[in-house]
């Protein structure tokens, strides 16, 4: 299931004098596959060189299974062969390359199987994160792009395929949760008709709320709102009525709460046909994203601010940045 890349991001060049060796980051979720190449700058910024994205369902049915499907390997692998191929044409040492994986593998008995086909194809050892780990570099990727800092507490959500995960951050506190909701998995538990009943979205909404309310992270103390997931970028580009996915479009847009779950409710009562056929949409997301699209309205609803921003800077900046040059 593998598809093209939503294209690689760039930023302009800057004389290599100033900056350390490259580093990569790759992130593998339960939906997407996606990797960062960048250069620190002596200023401790990073400089973007690539930034790929491959949707491979690796989390195919281990909601309901606990195993990784022998077909979603196959489409990972496949894709792993590929931006590796990508890190060495950028002359990265392996000592500079970091693989973290997350809520798919985390939750999979065969997790082994998938850590070994990463270690023969990019010879490093590749990071199961725990949902703490996880939610510690979403925040870190997502703050260190925020300048000036915007008035806090703020809250940086991350919604994958198969976790979610909210951390809320004053100075040099946290509080964070990674919750068992994502995109994937709860498409899969809830909505089987195309377009979702009802009475589907209503289940999902409840489990959604359930675990809104079993989290210990204080929303309402929210000042400050920042996603950062595939998800929320690709909604994101259907609120502003962006013509593709478009990185420069969407990221630090500051959109209204309340526009976004207008905007969710309708592409939730899409068909899957109908939510390919948008510009700005990855066909490998489309079939999932009313899942996703539902955990970001119902998050929104809960916090005392009317907007948030979005932000490209995500996990892969956090990840790039632990990076030892």
């Amino acid at each position: 299931m593998s598809t093209p890349s939503t294209g690689p991001s760039t930023s302009p060049s800057t004389s290599p004098s100033t900056m350390a060796s490259p580093v990569a980051a790759i992130d593998c979720g339960t939906n997407s596959i996606k990797v960062l190449i960048g250069r620190r700058r002596d200023d401790g910024t990073l400089d973007v060189l690539v930034r790929e994205s491959r949707v491979v369902r690796l989390g195919q049915g281990v909601d309901r299974t606990g195993v990784l499907a022998d077909e979603a390997l196959d489409r990972t692998f496949a894709a792993i062969d590929e931006l590796a191929g990508i890190i060495r044409s950028h002359e990265v040492p392996p000592a500079h390359v970091r693989f973290c994986a997350t809520s798919a593998t985390r939750d999979a008995s065969n997790a082994d199987v998938f850590r070994d086909g990463v270690r023969r194809r990019l010879g490093i050892e590749p990071e199961v994160l725990s949902g703490d780990e996880e939610a510690a570099l979403v925040y870190a990727g997502a703050i260190a792009a925020q300048v000036p800092m915007p008035p806090e507490p703020v809250l940086v959500v991350d919604i994958g395929g198969g976790s979610t995960e909210l951390v809320l951050g004053e100075g040099e506190e946290r509080q964070s949760v990674s919750m068992d909701i994502g995109s994937v998995r709860l498409h899969e538990r809830h909505l089987h008709s195309d377009p979702p009943t009802a009475a589907e979205v209503a289940a999902c909404v409840v489990d959604i709320d359930a675990h809104l309310d079993a989290s210990d992270v204080p929303l309402e103390r929210t000042r400050t709102v920042i996603g950062t997931s595939g998800t929320i970028k690709t909604l994101a580009c259907g609120v502003l009525d962006l013509g593709a996915y478009d990185r420069d479009g969407f990221d630090r847009a500051v959109l209204s709460n309340a526009t976004t779950a207008g905007f969710v409710d309708r592409l939730v009562a899409m068909t899957v046909e109908e939510r390919r056929a948008l510009p700005y949409m990855h066909p490998g997301r489309a079939d999932v994203i009313d899942a996703g699209a539902l955990i970001w309205s119902r998050i929104l609803a809960r916090v005392p601010v009317p907007d948030h921003l979005v932000s490209e800077a995500d996990i892969l900046h956090g990840m790039a940045a632990a990076i030892e040059p």
